[in-house]
């Protein structure tokens, strides 16, 4: 199945270089972010964080109409999560704004779809997204429900990259994924290779 369009939530140095890097392959994308600013600055063509070379791939994409960004989910065949992952005061990871990224693409879910979990997260985390959704579409099967046949796919890729040279480590560097399934990964895989050298 083809990734005609790629969704990706949050758009701050990490979501906002792969939402680019994937539009820059003439793929269509759609970014989410809850800061409007963000919103409004991107789809201006301009960029709201200091990256080099970023500034020229956002108004390029944007001016061909492969990049818009939203303050809400739209439909989509991949989704990836690229939200912050901070650290509580007792030095425990934060997962609510991934839990709240998945819980505002469960609406839009439909059989075929794969979510990638980006933001570094401890172990058990897409376990946790594929619980929380499941109880939201029980008209859908996820991965601890059915394997290799369930109807959306999940896994996990976090990002290793160096600010200031992000584009180029992005598509240069070695991944990581890890799909709950096999078909999961093999699927993230294909995704990344839109773009991917490494």
């Amino acid at each position: 199945m083809s990734f005609e369009t790629i969704f990706v939530i949050g758009l701050g140095y990490i979501g906002l270089p792969t939402a680019v890097a994937f539009a820059a392959r003439q793929k269509k994308v759609i970014g989410v972010d809850v800061n409007q600013h963000a919103v409004d600055t991107i789809n201006q063509g301009k960029i709201h964080i200091v990256e080099p070379d970023l500034d020229k791939t956002v108004k390029t994409a944007v001016e061909a109409g492969y990049l818009k960004a939203f303050t809400t989910p739209q439909r989509a065949d991949a989704f990836l999560i690229a939200v912050p992952t901070p650290f509580k005061d007792d030095h425990q990871p934060d997962l609510s704004y991934v839990m709240a990224a998945a819980e505002s693409i469960a609406p839009l879910l439909k059989k075929g779809d794969l979510i990638i979990l980006e933001s570094t997260s401890p172990t058990g985390a897409t376990e946790q997204i594929a619980q929380r959704l499941a109880a939201m579409r029980s008209d859908l099967t996820f991965p601890q429900q059915q394997g290799e046949n369930s109807d959306i796919d999940i896994a996990y890729c976090p990002e290793r990259v160096l600010p200031g040279k992000v584009m180029v480590e992005l598509i240069k560097n070695d991944r990581v994924i890890d799909g709950m399934t096999m078909k999961s990964s093999q699927r993230a895989s294909e995704l990344y290779r839109i773009f991917l050298t490494g």
